[in-house]
């Protein structure tokens, strides 16, 4: 059972977005503001639709932290929809007013709508679109938030790069892992090659002409982690299946590398693994594992990286049929983006973060942060002597 365990709820266009997080440690510096700059991030980037500019994402702290810290009990989080004054009357909870005439028939190909209304024998594909859109993820990433707080007690940080958009690749600098995050920060498109990034802007302005979308590759990276976290012991508690599951779960995510990645098996073992040698404690002079080896973190940064598809809702819609009719029809059209690749990035770093916190909680986990402390501290002089 996971330690920092949430759920999410809410609908695209319904009142707000809110997450209940269980487990999580008394004694987290943990403000608003910290939450609202992931937030903040993940509406920006080149290719954003229409409803980036309706909401500005800010998280509310309803429970679980007291004075700027979190207290131990349940934490409750809200994200505003702003957008809901003028969706009330469709989305309303409470009326008893069925109004069929503004009902979706048209599901649209690549989207949970035929599979779903399938599933829960809807005749509105809106019943299914509304909870499977990715606006869900901003409630997410204010999860995040609270798991990037908590690991950054601990001298853990989370963050990463955008690394393809539609065909378009980047060459990342042999730079620090800081200075990279930093480059990130100041681009549009969260990547660290400037020329790449024109290229990218290129391709979006084209698929944006075309009534098309573009999908790419983000990458995310974790610093600062112990070795042991996750286990050999079972297949339920290896942190690379972990991970992989949390950025499967991000809405249009359709792969999934840890370190080398595909790329391992096209090499021989020579050039796949890494090294070990020992001076003042085990080291590697490579990191092709991505920092997990047999389930578990090895010392090395976790690296780790989601291939993200075209978003399916194309303004230039590709053909279905008709609910009621089975008639063929271009499918529906909803609000939505060019390229959202910067900010599945953020919501990869946020998932990376919780399955991350969730692991080290596991190993050293406490009811406050003084204990984790302890727990940690000697397990890092139980290492030492080995």
């Amino acid at each position: 059972m996971s330690i920092f365990r949430y759920l999410t709820a809410g609908e695209s266009h319904g009142p707000q977005l809110s997450a209940i997080i269980e487990g999580v440690p008394a004694g987290i510096h943990l403000t608003v503001e910290t939450l609202n700059h992931d937030l903040s991030r993940r509406q920006q980037g080149y290719g954003r639709g229409d409803r980036m500019k309706i909401e500005k994402d800010t998280a509310q702290l309803l429970s679980g932290v007291r004075w700027g810290e979190t207290i131990g009990s349940p934490i409750t989080l809200v994200v505003i929809n702003r957008d809901w004054e003028n969706w009330s009357e469709k989305m309303s909870p409470l009326s008893e007013h069925r109004d069929d005439s503004i009902a979706v028939t048209r599901p649209r190909p690549g989207h949970a709508d035929l599979s779903g209304v399938l599933k829960y024998h809807h005749s509105d594909l809106r019943n299914v679109l509304e909870r499977s859109s990715a606006r869900e993820t901003a409630v997410r990433v204010a999860v995040g938030g609270v798991a990037k707080a908590l690991l950054a007690e601990f001298g853990i940080r989370v963050g990463g790069f955008v690394t393809e958009i539609g065909g378009v690749g980047t060459t990342t600098p042999q730079e620090p892992i800081e200075t990279l995050w930093q480059r990130a920060g100041n681009s549009e498109m969260f990547c660290c090659d400037a020329s790449a990034e024109i290229n990218m802007k290129r391709a979006i302005d084209a698929a944006q002409s075309g009534g098309d979308t573009l999908g790419g590759v983000v990458e995310v990276q974790v610093v600062g982690l112990p070795p042991g976290l996750g286990s050999y012991a079972q297949w339920d508690r290896k942190l690379d299946a972990r991970l992989a599951m949390a950025l499967m779960s991000i809405q249009a995510i359709k792969g999934v590398e840890v370190g080398l990645g595909f790329e391992a098996a096209r090499r021989p073992g020579s050039r796949v693994h890494d090294e070990i040698f020992y001076k003042d404690g085990y080291q590697r002079n490579s990191n092709n594992a991505g920092g997990i080896e047999g389930g578990m973190s090895n010392g090395e940064p976790i690296v780790v990286r989601a291939a993200m598809k075209p978003i399916p809702t194309l303004y230039s819609p590709l053909r279905s049929v008709d609910l009621r009719t089975h008639e063929p029809f271009e499918a529906t059209v909803e609000r939505s983006d060019t390229c959202a690749v910067p900010a599945a990035l953020v919501v990869a770093e946020a998932v990376v973060a919780i399955e991350i916190a969730n692991s080290l909680l596991e190993k050293f986990g406490g009811d406050s942060i003084v204990e984790i402390w302890r727990n940690l501290e000697g397990y890092r002089e139980q290492i030492r002597n080995v």
